[in-house]
């Protein structure tokens, strides 16, 4: 075996799958020189890296996952992989890197004509908005090879805290370079994902003051040699110009201790000439506002020095459009087990009257809108509230999404650039580090969004509120919600849900809905939802179609249905939860995937992927309806392995987990 690949993998959920794909995915080429294995050191007490690591097992005999018997160390993960490793060579990949396409076959090729004691490799780095840079220029354990019998025979260990590798490595370099032994592969092999919060990168304090030490240890046992000294000078000045590393208060102590040359008045100087004429320029790239705005602001402004009100919280759904999914779930169960907090919502004007009688509202941009953005202790909503509000110290800010994710979000849009509408990814990410808590419907949902919105929020893996009522639902529940849609008794309803497109206007269903209706025949019943972009009404009735766009509550739409057909949207996930049947009909799957990027093949017939029956022209459809493939046992146990997938938080009480970690419960 050619190559051993040891990931730690530590509170990378978001990026852990990728990495691992991106190692197992490489081909070994024709003759078998490129085989490898892949080794997953975890922490103990399992978690989701593990539960990911575990998923890639199953699939591939050559990934082996391991667990460390002691608390969480990098340099500890990192020796246990090397410890349990076959391969002639090691690379320790990162958790969140990734191994780019045709690297073990280059780094194959390479190794077949000289056997170097370490292979320095070609990488570079991507930031979360998707930009490529260079590589850093101090060697790093990720992105360069080591033969295993070398490792073994000079001792090399990770040491234990921060900056793990600093020893090794540079041992490794400096033997190998005494012995002619040290070798690099100018490709690009290795890409590094930066990540914007949530590791030791990211973190300024005291805690990087570790690198010094690091380097002293290493001139001591190297004897002071002279590439060392530069090189420490090299990585301890990267370290000082970090700003995820060095706090500003921190940066001259850290230049003394370092003793690094000159003076750092000097260095900061030289770092800081240019900001001023910065500023400048970006304030004049600022647009005027409104008179009524600007206003508005100031009133703002001078409501932000009025103390919080704890028993306020504001809540808003759809981008203001009223009271619906999770959030009104979270009101609901707040008004039960914590009264005392007033929950307030925020509507825009053109959607005022969907507010049901007797529920306080503001009105968008209004005086009562910002004060009350300005005093309420919580704040929870599914999208974003309006206008640009500043989060004050004492505000607690729950973001409870509003779908599982199919389609790419967030930053993972930024490849499809022409569809997002000139979105600003910076607003994007600004927003992202308001939230205190983002809601997790699943392990799925939870690996996304710590990916596409990077902030410092805990995730709360607690399930859907809006979907309580699913699981908890009755026969009764059922034939009052049909009976309210005029649907008689012992009809088979189904639920028409599509999707909008980025790249169509308007409700243009792919689907004849009358032609359908004529071909089931008498007792079926076809209820059309169109997605809410569309406003309230899809354009299309008959006898026995049925437009329900405008309807307040979906999950009654749920209820009185028997089965849920939908191309893309995220109301499959949910729809789940009743485990009735799911008939995924996408006749523009190709061209959907294309334009926007999906997380799960709908189409690919995987238990896990694909929610039940599939069909892709109108007459797979209509078959698939007659024929009753869809509640087949087939389909059925498509439709379980989906469930259990995206469905593990889902008992009835999301609500009541989200409330108690949220709002001051009082007992009784």
């Amino acid at each position: 075996m050619l190559l051993s690949v040891v990931v730690p993998a530590h509170r990378v959920q978001g990026y852990l799958r990728a990495a691992l794909d991106s190692v197992t995915a490489q081909p070994a080429g024709e003759d078998g020189r490129a085989g490898r294995e892949l080794i997953v050191v975890g922490a103990p007490g399992g978690g989701p890296d593990l539960a990911i690591a575990r998923e890639c097992a199953e699939r591939d005999p050559r990934v082996r996952v391991l667990v460390l018997d002691r608390p969480w160390d990098l340099g500890a993960a990192r020796n246990a992989g090397a410890r349990a490793a076959r391969g002639s060579y090691l690379l320790f990949l990162d958790g969140d890197g990734l191994l780019l396409p045709g690297a073990v076959a280059e780094i194959a090729a390479r190794l077949a004509r000289e056997r170097p004691d370490v292979l320095r490799l070609g990488h570079d780095r991507v930031d979360w908005w998707g930009t490529v840079r260079p590589g850093m220029a101090v060697p790093a354990a990720a992105n360069q090879l080591f033969r295993r019998a070398f490792w073994k025979a000079h001792g090399l260990r990770f040491t234990e805290g921060p900056y793990d590798d600093v020893l090794p490595v540079h041992r490794a370099a400096l033997l190998a370079s005494d012995a002619g032994t040290l070798g690099s592969l100018d490709r690009i092999c290795v890409r590094h994902r930066l990540r914007r919060t949530g590791t030791f990168a990211t973190t300024p304090g005291r805690a990087h003051f570790a690198v010094i030490g690091a380097y002293d240890r290493l001139t001591a046992e190297t004897g002071g040699d002279p590439r060392i000294v530069a090189a420490r000078t090299a990585h301890l000045t990267a370290v000082l110009d970090d700003p995820g590393r060095i706090a500003p208060e921190d940066r001259a102590a850290f230049f003394r201790a370092a003793g690094l040359p000159g003076r750092y008045t000097a260095h900061r100087a030289r770092r800081t000439a240019g900001a001023g004429r910065a500023r400048v320029r970006a304030a004049a790239r600022a647009g005027r506002k409104s008179l009524r705005a600007r206003v508005m602001k100031a009133l703002y402004r001078a409501d932000l020095h009025r103390p919080l009100d704890p028993c306020l919280a504001v809540y808003g759904a759809y981008w203001n459009r009223g009271v619906s999914c999770n959030p009104a779930a979270v009101y609901a169960k707040a008004r039960e087990l914590a009264p005392h907090v007033r929950g307030v919502w925020v509507v825009s004007s053109r959607h005022r009257d969907r507010m049901p009688p007797g529920v306080p509202y503001v009105i968008e941009g209004s005086r009562a809108y910002w004060r009350t953005m300005a005093t309420a202790t919580y704040l929870v909503n599914n999208s974003s509230f309006p206008g640009g509000f500043t989060k004050r110290p004492g505000q607690v800010y729950l973001q409870t999404h509003h779908g599982t994710p199919l389609k790419t979000m967030g930053l993972d849009q930024l490849p499809y650039p022409a569809l997002t509408g000139g979105v600003s990814y910076e607003r994007v990410v600004a927003h992202t580090d308001q939230w205190d808590f983002s809601l997790s419907a699943n392990p799925h949902s939870s690996e996304v969004w710590d990916r596409v919105y990077p902030s410092a929020y805990e995730q709360l893996p607690y399930g859907y509120p809006r979907n309580d009522v699913l699981c908890t639902a009755t026969p009764e529940q059922k034939d009052k919600a049909r009976a309210e849609l005029g649907i008689a008794p012992g009809a088979t309803v189904l639920l028409y849900a599509p999707t909008h497109r980025d790249y169509r206007r308007g409700f243009l269903p792919r689907l004849d809905l009358e032609g359908l209706s004529r071909a089931l025949g008498p007792g079926w019943v076809l209820l059309v939802r169109a997605h809410y972009f569309y406003g309230r009404s899809a354009g299309t009735a008959g006898d026995r179609v049925v437009d329900v766009t405008g309807h307040p509550r979906v999950e009654e739409l749920f209820l009185a249905s028997d089965a849920l057909i939908t191309d893309y949207s995220s109301l499959m996930f949910d729809y789940a939860c009743l485990d009735r049947p799911i008939i995924t009909y996408a006749p523009d799957w190709d061209a959907y995937r294309a334009a926007r990027g999906v997380y799960v093949d709908l189409l690919s017939g995987r238990p896990g992927d694909t929610p039940g029956a599939v069909a892709t022209t109108e007459g797979e459809l209509r078959e698939a309806l007659r024929s009753g493939a869809w509640r087949s046992p087939e389909a059925e146990a498509l439709r379980a392995a989906f469930r259990e997938r995206f469905c593990p938080y889902d008992d009835g009480h999301a609500a009541e987990r989200v409330v108690r970690r949220i709002f001051p419960v009082r007992p009784g």
